[in-house]
Formats: structure tokens, sequence, C-alpha cells
């Protein structure tokens, strides 16, 4: 495995330092000219100044105003004082470039003009007139060339965490939707075996219950009822191979849940000995499939209930096909158990799967006795 060496903090401060100070070095006791001006040779005042320069340049980054301040000043005292060498700007040019990436730029450009002031007054009130190679240009040129440096990488640095940030952001939103599909996905599983399988259990039970008070009068009705009892066990297997087949992204046992199964769904009502009567009005069209399910699923809820709660009773189902909805209904004429209207599972995924496709639902007992649920679903406009 390759193993990254990297220098960051003061470490690389102090490398920086360093290099720095052996330039500085290099240049003032190899008495390198600046433009011809004449100079004095390296001296104590001249060492402490350089090692002033150094210790300031190690603190740029804790510090890097301060540590501006301090090489600008510094460099233009060395200049002052005569000494050779062309590096002693070296930390100052540093400092404001490290001043220029933090954003301070202003303050970056304030130190290089206020350096910039200052070798020139030194220029002009030397002894000897000053040239063309008296070093005040090429200071200057590469003091700008800090600022403009520092600027382009500073625009650099935030695009690349720009960049970051919306790859962070763009992940984040993947993981968010990842999750509501899959939330999305579990109350759709949920309320398929709800629907299917409570209505089948409640007819098997009801079945069962007929089966055991005639097993010994009416042995042939008792298998009439346990043949239903088979049936619904039938219907649930496929119900549920159906679910299991879309999670598998396979085609489901059987037509697919909708008002085309209302009838078999009556039927199956009506073997446990609820009354039905269905009424349609309107014109009959094909519905998206998401109305349909939704639709056919309110319904086969609605049909659960009345087994389990409403006993002895009679249903009505009415679907009314209008241009831009289609409104059912069901309504029983048996009793109405206190707290019947009460939100439960049922009822609450009748109305999530009408909200589901943009429309609404009621149910409660109704003023003349009995229960009623009463759903609008829209539909596309026909053209």
């Amino acid at each position: 495995m390759t193993r990254r060496w990297r220098i960051d903090g003061w470490r690389l401060d102090a490398l920086v330092a360093v290099v720095a100070l052996g330039a500085m070095l290099e240049g003032a006791y190899a008495g390198v000219p600046r433009g011809g001006i004449a100079f004095r040779p390296m001296d104590a005042p001249g060492l402490v100044v350089i090692t002033v320069l150094t210790l300031a340049l190690a603190a740029r980054t804790a510090a890097p105003l301060p540590a501006a301040l301090v090489t600008a000043s510094g460099g233009v005292v060395y200049y002052g004082l005569g000494y050779p060498g062309v590096f002693a700007a070296a930390p100052a040019l540093i400092c404001i470039y490290t001043l220029t990436t933090r954003g301070r730029r202003l303050q970056a450009i304030l130190v290089a003009v206020a350096m910039t002031t200052g070798v020139y007054v030194i220029i002009a009130l030397a002894d000897t007139d000053p040239g063309p190679d008296d070093g005040f240009q090429w200071i200057m040129g590469w003091l700008v060339a800090s600022v403009v440096a520092g600027e382009v990488v500073r625009n650099r640095r935030a695009y690349l965490e720009e960049v970051e940030r919306r790859l962070c952001q763009a992940e984040r939103t993947k993981e968010e939707a990842a999750l509501r599909r899959a939330g999305e996905e579990r109350l759709w599983i949920a309320q398929e075996l709800h629907d299917s399988l409570t209505h089948s259990i409640s007819v098997i039970n009801v079945q069962a219950g007929v089966a055991m008070h005639l097993i010994d009068r009416d042995p042939a009705q008792t298998r009439e009822a346990l043949a239903a009892i088979k049936e619904s066990g039938q219907e649930a297997m496929r119900e549920l191979r159906a679910t299991l087949g879309v999670l598998r992204q396979a085609d489901g046992d059987g037509p697919p849940a909708g008002l085309a199964r209302l009838p078999r769904l009556v039927a199956r009502a009506e073997a446990v000995g609820l009354p039905v009567s269905v009424v349609a009005t309107g014109e009959r069209r094909t519905l998206p499939g998401d109305v349909d399910r939704a639709a056919y699923r309110i319904l086969q809820e609605a049909f659960t209930n009345v087994l389990r709660h409403a006993g002895p009773a009679s249903v009505t189902v009415t679907t009314a096909y209008h241009p831009d909805k289609i409104i059912l209904t069901v309504d029983d004429d048996g009793r109405s158990v206190a707290g019947a209207g009460a939100d439960g599972m049922g009822i609450i995924g009748m109305r999530e799967r009408a909200v589901a496709v943009g429309g609404t639902l009621t149910a409660g007992p109704r003023p003349q006795g009995g229960f009623g649920v009463h759903a609008e679903l829209p539909l596309p406009e026909t053209p």
C-alpha cells in the first residue's frame, strides 16, 4: 500500500522559513548586488534583521497580517541599511500571498503598496541617481504577482470546495430519495397485504363459523362453507403471489387488482350471506392503473369492514362515473358499533389510497343507520 506524505501546518511554515533563510544568507554572503547599487558587508544587525524576517515568516499561518507587516517593514529596513542580496523581499511576498489566499485581499494590497513605497523612498534618497536596474521595478512586479497568484489560488480553492459541497449534497439527496422510496414501497406492501389478506381472512372466519354451526345439522351446507374457505385461501395465496411478483419485477398471477374484479368480490361476499346490490351510473371508461387499483382496494376494504363489524346487513355499492372523477359509495344497513367511525387501520389505509391518487375519502356512521364509505378519485379529462 502506497503511503502519501503530506506536510502541513507549522511544519510547512517552518520549512518555508528555513528555505527563505538559506536564500537570504546565500545572497547576503555571496554579495549578490541589486542593480549596481553599493552595499555594506553583512554584519550582526543584518543578521538580526534576517532572523526577524525568518521568525515572522514562520508565523504566517497563525498570524498572517502581523507576519506580513513585520516582513514588509523588515525588508524595507534591510534594503535601507544597504545590505546585499535580492531575497530579503521573499518573506514579505510569501506573507502577502498568504493574506490573499485567506480572502484578505485589501490588507494584502495595502501591505504591498506600503512596502513598494518604502523601497521607492530608499531608492529616491540614495546618494546615486536611480537607474533602470535599481530593483524598484523588480520588487513592485513581484509584489503584484504575489497578490494575483494568491487571488487565483483562493478562487481555485473556493471552486473546489463548492464542487465538493455540491457532490456531498447530491449524495445526501440521493440517499434521502432512496430512503423515501423504500418507505413508500414498505407502505405499499403493507397496504396491499392488509387489504387482500384481511379481506380473505374475514371471509374465512365467517365461513368457518358457519361450518362449525352447521357441521352436525346440515353437512351439505357445511361442505359449501368449507369449499368457500378453500376458495378464499386460494384467493389469498394468489394475492400474496401477485404482490411478491411485483417486488421481484415479475408478472403476478391472475388479473391485476382493479374494478374488473368487482364481480368476484361481490360473489365472495354473497357466498358468506352478505346481500350486495351493485349500482353503476355514468359512462364506463378505462381507468388509469393507479386509480383502478385504488378503487378496487377501497371497495375490498369496505367489504371487509362490513363483514367484521356490521353483523347481519345488506350492502349497496355505487360506482358513479363522471368526466373528471369516479365516485365510490359503499353503504350498509347493519349495526353501527360505538367507535366504528374511529380511524382504524382499514379506514386509514383507504384514505391513504385515495389521497395517493389525488382524491378524498370519508367514512362513518350514516344518519339512517349503518355505515358508509364515500370516495372521490380524480380522472384525466376525456379528449
